[in-house]
């Protein structure tokens, strides 16, 4: 089962621009606060930014992730790592006490499958929380004016919150908002809109890569425009706005 992107190029450089984003461990270790035990699951975890994190807060972290290459920078940073599809996962029933699906779940095309396998690898009492930008997110980040026609793609790929609810009913769903840049993902860097006219940056975002694959001429277009604005004073980037649908989304859900 394949995801929409294939992170190898990413992973040589990735850690250089992304870590574990304060503004998100703070909702996130509150969302994982009632779990009943420390083991959890990082699926699609990449490099392990946020599991070696979690692992300084007392979590034992298993990093899953179909890239070797993203894996081979969890291991170095001393974790436990597992190549497996998040579809179909070769982890036994109820085997952890959370599983982590952290921003993530909007690369995976069969992902009601991915989140039903989260489900079924966590023990009774246990926890499943995605961070998630749902499409409520994304539909309020003023960066896609510049590259209006990626709207047409980017959005669909993108769940509703009550799309993610359905499938781990009960579950609830909380916003949060980025004070930093630390995790450098497209949200966070509209709070630092020059750092997107840095093509080492840009690259080590989904969107972007993609974007210039599929339209390198949108891409040229829209970060000239974005020079442009920002040489001029304009535009006025919400730097401290706070969007009522949020940055993103923290849903929890616990398994009865």
């Amino acid at each position: 089962m394949s995801t929409r992107l294939d992170y190898a190029r990413q992973a040589l450089t990735y850690d250089r621009t992304r870590s574990a984003s304060p503004s998100v461990l703070g909702p996130l270790l509150k969302a994982l606060a009632p779990a009943p035990g420390p083991r959890l699951v990082d699926l699609g975890g990449g490099t392990g930014n946020y599991a070696a994190t979690l692992a300084q807060s007392g979590f034992e972290p298993l990093v899953v992730d179909r890239s070797e290459a993203m894996l081979e920078g969890a291991a170095a940073k001393g974790l436990e790592t597992l190549r497996a599809d998040l579809t179909e996962l070769p982890l036994a029933d109820a085997g952890f006490d959370v599983a982590l699906l952290n921003s993530m779940i909007h690369l995976v095309p069969a992902w009601r499958r991915g989140i039903a396998e989260a489900r079924r690898v966590v023990r009774q009492g246990g926890l499943v929380v995605l961070r998630a930008y749902t499409r409520e997110n994304l539909e309020s980040q003023w960066i896609l004016d510049y590259f209006p026609g990626t709207r047409g793609w980017i959005l669909p790929e993108h769940q509703r919150a009550e799309e993610l609810l359905v499938e781990l009913p009960g579950g609830s769903a909380a916003p949060y908002w980025y004070e930093d840049i630390a995790d450098a993902t497209l949200a966070a860097l509209q709070r630092r809109p020059e750092l997107l006219l840095d093509p080492q940056v840009r690259s080590q975002t989904s969107y972007f890569e993609r974007l210039n694959e599929r339209d390198p001429k949108c891409l040229e277009a829209g970060i000239a425009q974005l020079r442009a604005d920002l040489e001029s004073g304009s535009p006025e980037a919400p730097a401290a706005a706070r969007e009522p649908a949020g940055d993103g989304t923290i849903v929890a859900w616990k398994k009865p």
